[in-house]
């Protein structure tokens, strides 16, 4: 083969290498750094009018970031869950859930606007490059880092522009109130009602198996009956969160037996009213042996002794058996007068 046949190679890496010795101009380089463009300042940089112009619209949209945080708050407290509006494009919507979205949104929209357009128009916008450096920071690196962090500090004009600085706080501050509101959604308030059951002076005590009122004859020593307000219907919308507070256990002690002065003052003839809920998980007490008069709850065996305040003799319960003072009417019924004096079932966290 001639040398005619060989196709000519043009580019190749030695005579690249001997064009580049020899002085020879090459194409560019295309992973060059191209470096930086020149700075150019903003209008804000130059006219201190426009700068108090941005100053004010940050400032402006930190102070609705505030406002809707608030409306947030009167929506989620004022509008009833159920309530249904029609909003157009929407269509009928929940109220209070379009409510919520609006000014939760509002506000976290205020606070990122309010942060990129301080970024944008007050902040300094000097591009700076910095070459790699290993990952343990020498002693001059780390003063040049305080050093950055400090003009960073500087021009972020934070420290002179006050206003700016404060709503900014502020609505930093309230955003997070929405989430703690949200919190009431783990159920309604409790207020007092884990204090107070439906018993008051005069109502009588209902037999929950023959559903009359009980006399003082209806009950005989060595019994358990067990009874209920009167007016608590099994149809009330209520029933069973007032009977899993208002259930009793009536059982007749001889007086002599009972060891508790303020029991046998608040007894009729030996007849005692106490607290069906046990104090241990508030489970229903059932199970009475009449010879020590003590009552068994069947979930964890908490044993409490009636004839001596309903004081907890066994088991895991942390304290003793409400008692309900009782007493006799007009017509012979048995009633109570007044409500329990402590709250029944198990203890909570604030129970005083």
């Amino acid at each position: 083969m001639s040398s005619q046949d060989i196709p000519e190679e043009k580019h190749l890496p030695s005579e690249q290498g001997d064009a580049h010795h020899a002085g020879v101009a090459v194409a560019d380089d295309p992973f060059a750094d191209p470096g930086l463009p020149a700075h150019k300042p903003r209008i804000q940089d130059i006219d201190d009018r426009a700068a108090k112009r941005s100053e004010r619209t940050v400032a402006m949209l930190f102070t609705v970031s505030m406002l809707a945080t608030i409306a947030f708050i009167v929506a989620y407290v004022a509008i009833p869950v159920d309530k249904i509006v029609f909003i157009w494009p929407f269509g009928h919507v929940s109220a209070l859930n379009f409510s919520l979205g609006l000014t939760l949104g509002t506000a976290l929209f205020c606070i990122g606007a309010g942060a990129v357009h301080w970024a944008r128009t007050l902040m300094s916008d000097v591009e700076v490059a910095d070459d790699r450096h290993p990952i343990a920071a020498s002693p001059e690196v780390k003063a040049k880092v305080m050093q950055d962090f400090a003009d960073g500090a500087e021009e972020s004009v934070i420290g002179r522009r006050p206003l700016i600085r404060n709503t900014m706080l502020g609505a930093l501050a309230l955003v997070p109130l929405s989430g703690v509101m949200l919190l009431r959604d783990l159920g309604p308030l409790p207020e007092d009602k884990l204090r107070k059951t439906i018993w008051a002076k005069g109502k009588l005590l209902i037999n929950q198996n023959t559903m009359e009122p009980l006399r003082p004859e209806d009950v005989i020593v060595g019994s358990l009956t067990f009874a209920k307000p009167e007016g608590l219907e099994e149809d009330s919308h209520d029933y069973m969160q007032q009977i899993a507070k208002a259930a009793l256990m009536i059982v007749r002690i001889k007086p002599e037996d009972i060891k508790d002065k303020q029991e046998l003052e608040w007894s009729h003839d030996g007849i005692v009213a106490y607290s069906k809920i046990c104090t241990h998980v508030g489970c229903p007490i059932s199970l009475y042996e009449q010879q020590t008069h003590h009552v068994l709850c069947p979930c964890h065996q908490s044993t409490f002794d009636l004839s001596d305040g309903g004081r907890v003799i066994f088991g895991p319960a942390g304290h003793a058996l409400p008692q309900l003072r009782i007493g006799v009417n007009d017509e012979g019924f048995l009633e109570a007068l007044g409500d329990f004096e402590e709250p029944v079932g198990p203890a909570f966290w604030e129970r005083g």
